[in-house]
């Protein structure tokens, strides 16, 4: 009897599963679940963070009255301190930003720039010195001027309607009383003080508890970085670039001869930016050009667009080939033509066409190509947070913000709570490169926001973290929802890969491709379409690889709600109201 009615619940449990529209996030490869869980539907606001928390302080923000620009810097701020592990404002800062009233799309470069008087040659010359032949990460030669302050204070100014003092007085609370750490963030804090305990400054006082890294559930306090947003809240962007902050960094720069100076402070500014854009199978992409990789999102849309991805289906063999080939041809380019617009004059218009596309696309063949150069003559690691926020009126952020490697330099310079990013590494050395160090420079950027448009009206606000990776991963989440027809949520679910291998924006001006580099997969995948890869010439790996984290807020003008999405893989959350 047992065992008749088992089979009853067995039958039925399957037929639900394939009626209900509700379950059927199922895999296209196994026919089996993928999706975590469902999307986050929300009327008049919604928040995306990797840090549910700070989630939490962005959607006060709107409960307050706040938008989604106060929203974000809020939330920016709580994701430094619960995060230091990826972001913080010693780092820098990129945003996108949908205003409703003025029915315009905004890019904000808030990066910063490399020391006003340190020389190219006398870099070199202290490179010799040390033995080095590349800037070191965990080196003052990799500091720049952090961006991130200056970059929420210009969205405030711009788009904000809450006072910066209300914005942050939740970020001041958890500051100076406390949070509890969560998990995927304690196991990366942890590598974090193992390696960064013995830099120079307050590292260790700033991000330990009594000399150890905080474990899951323990409740931190920075009440340095605390009284850092209090001196922000009441005096503006001026106490970090031109008062108290500035005076006390350029003090301790001195005295352990490091390079920026208070004048660079001073001098420095973000900039509102034209972001560029693509069609794609009649969707508008946007990212922010210039000195980060956004661009390669757009040219690798550019090449896919000449398949029928739909009809090859979602991490089939053929369709990880084609992939990854654009990915290839792509990054030769990235690592040739992506610099400060301020110093290299970028062959966007070229790079961006639908008929370079059509160029580099003739490459790609059956196998996997081992030779790959820039089609025009002229980093694969680091830690990162991305958000996005909506609100009842329309507005969408999409923000991305980073140390660069982890907790950046570890640098800390006491009182401030808040360690320096190492973004500075990412200069190229050769001279004929249009990435090469120079003094007042924006270096090379990994973080990217991402947004879409649909028929002219805001759709899609998304992004993910995770160095080299971020292309790839805004490629796979735009070609799930729009090839594959993959809800918000299952888009980022869903099995995601990497290649490794090629040039990068560090390399020199003649560098190119050789080998079939690496592509990487997640265990999900079926190890049939594993082994037909490699029959292509692909060097595949399981794993092996960080495959970043995503955050994404779709709205639904018919139904007047949005969709909202967090990385399953970590502690995100999707909140809203």
């Amino acid at each position: 009897m047992n065992f008749v009615l088992y089979s009853f619940a067995g039958i039925f449990l399957s037929l639900l599963l394939t009626t209900i529209p509700l379950m059927a996030q199922i895999d296209r490869e196994t026919g089996e679940p993928f999706s975590t869980r469902s999307e986050v539907i929300a009327q008049r606001g919604m928040v995306a963070t990797s840090q549910p928390l700070a989630t939490q302080v962005g959607l006060d923000v709107l409960r307050r009255g706040g938008n989604a620009i106060d929203a974000a810097i809020a939330a920016n701020a709580a994701m430094g301190l619960m995060e230091p592990t990826g972001n913080g404002i010693g780092g820098d800062l990129f945003a996108l930003i949908w205003h409703e009233e003025s029915g315009q799309i905004y890019a904000l470069n808030a990066s910063g720039r490399s020391p006003g008087d340190l020389s190219y040659d006398r870099l070199m010359e202290i490179l010799d010195e040390k033995g080095e032949n590349s800037i070191p990460a965990y080196d003052l030669l990799s500091v720049s001027v952090p961006g991130a302050v200056d970059g929420w204070f210009e969205m405030h100014e711009r788009f904000g309607s809450m006072a910066m003092d209300q914005i942050l007085d939740e970020p001041i609370y958890y500051a100076e009383e406390g949070f509890p750490v969560s998990e995927a963030i304690a196991s990366a804090w942890q590598r974090g003080v193992n390696f960064l305990r013995n830099q120079p400054g307050a590292f260790e006082e700033t991000f330990t508890i009594e000399g150890r890294a905080p474990e899951k559930g323990d409740v931190f306090k920075n009440p340095d970085l605390g009284n850092t947003f209090r001196l922000l809240a009441g005096q503006g962007r001026d106490a970090f670039y031109r008062g108290e902050i500035a005076r006390n960094i350029d003090e301790w720069m001195r005295e352990y001869d490091g390079y920026l100076r208070f004048e660079d402070f001073d001098k420095h500014t973000s900039e509102w930016v034209d972001p560029v854009t693509v069609n794609y199978r009649g969707y508008d992409i946007y990212q922010i050009g210039g000195n980060n990789q956004g661009t390669a999102v757009l040219q690798m849309l550019n090449i896919l667009e000449g398949y029928d991805l739909a009809s090859k289906g979602f991490a089939s063999e053929e369709t990880l080939h084609l992939m990854t080939e654009a990915k290839k041809l792509t990054f030769e380019d990235r690592a040739k033509h992506y610099a400060d617009p301020d110093f290299y004059n970028q062959p966007i218009d070229h790079l961006l066409s639908k008929e370079y596309a059509a160029e580099r696309r003739s490459l790609i063949g059956e196998r996997a190509m081992r030779d790959v150069a820039t089609g025009v003559d002229v980093m694969e690691d680091g830690d990162t947070i991305y958000l996005t926020t909506a609100d009842k009126d329309g507005n969408m952020v999409s923000l991305i913000q980073s140390n660069f490697r982890g907790m950046g330099t570890g640098f800390v310079v006491p009182g401030t709570g808040f360690s320096f990013q190492n973004r500075g590494e990412l200069f190229s050395l050769d001279p004929d490169h249009p990435n090469v160090y120079a003094p007042g420079k924006r270096p090379f950027h990994t973080i990217i926001p991402g947004f879409a448009m649909k028929d002219g009206k805001p759709w899609f606000s998304f992004g993910n973290m995770g160095g080299g990776y971020q292309p790839v991963g805004h490629l796979s989440i735009i070609t799930n929802v729009i090839d594959f027809g993959m809800n918000i949520q299952e888009a980022g679910d869903a099995m995601r890969w990497m290649h490794l291998g090629g040039s990068e924006p560090t390399d020199s001006a003649d560098a190119r491709m050789t080998g079939t580099g690496r592509l990487h997969l997640e265990s999900s995948i079926d190890y049939g379409i594993v082994r037909a890869l490699r029959a292509r010439g692909h060097t595949v790996r399981i794993g092996e690889a960080f495959f970043g984290r995503y955050q994404g807020i779709m709205r639904d003008h018919e139904r007047g709600v949005y969709f909202g999405a967090s990385e399953s893989r970590v502690d995100g959350q999707a909140a809203g109201y």
